[in-house]
């Protein structure tokens, strides 16, 4: 009698534990869902990238541009799905800026500030074509009048750190646009003869790009125009 008791005792309990639970339940207001996490910025300035961009933009007379963010995973995408996401009218449309040093440089040779025989040049190609070093050693040999033997010319990829310190811009943010130190710019001829003449390139930050009116940038930027890229 007494187990039978106690049994009972312990199925009232827990159905009175039951409703108290159910009580609390039905008091409790559906709590939000959580907010989005905030952008985070990926240079420094960060989210006034975009804003001092299109400032040296303007001053240096473009109007036509636009900056667009990405997905943070934008690279791990196929090219025809960036271009998808930023409008481009094809993949020929999709370019980057790449820094090159110049290895062979005579010792005097140490920064910028001769356009014709710099020590580093940043290049910009399209994403579907490959860049061809040769005949940029070839254009400086000849904007040199053969002054300076062909040997002195050898581009290879400058190492990040040094991307960094000239450009201001890190790993896949580099743009040639408002960088730390006024490097030569070298677009690809194929780029010029882009129709529509509207192409996409770094912004500065990881998730920006800059879409740009191909003669506005070669107006405002100045670079050489060579055929650099197979």
């Amino acid at each position: 009698m007494e187990g039978s008791l106690r049994a009972l005792e312990n199925l009232q309990k827990g159905i009175l534990d039951r409703i108290a639970r159910l009580e609390l339940d039905l008091r409790l207001p559906s709590l939000p869902p959580p907010p989005p996490r905030p952008a985070t910025a990926h240079v420094a300035g960060g989210t006034d990238t975009e804003a001092r961009l299109s400032a040296v933009l303007r001053d240096g007379g473009v109007s036509d541009f636009e900056f667009k963010r990405v997905p943070m995973d934008y690279y791990e995408w196929t090219l025809d799905e960036r271009r998808e996401v930023l409008g481009g009218h094809s993949n020929d449309h999709l370019c980057k800026s790449i820094v090159l040093v110049n290895t062979q440089a005579h010792a005097s040779v140490v920064d910028c500030s001769d356009r014709n025989n710099s020590k580093y040049y940043i290049v910009v190609v399209q994403y579907t074509a490959k860049f061809n070093a040769e005949n940029v050693r070839n254009f400086l040999y000849t904007l040199n009048n053969g002054k300076i033997a062909k040997k002195k010319f050898n581009l290879r990829l400058a190492p990040e750190e040094e991307s960094l310190k000239l450009t201001g811009y890190g790993h896949n943010a580099v743009t040639c646009v408002g960088m730390k130190t006024n490097i030569p710019v070298i677009l690809d001829e194929a780029i010029a003869r882009l129709d529509p003449d509207f192409f996409w390139l770094g912004g500065g930050e990881v998730d920006l790009k800059l879409g740009i009116r191909t003669p506005q940038f070669i107006d405002s930027i100045k670079p050489f125009v060579v055929s650099c890229s197979t």
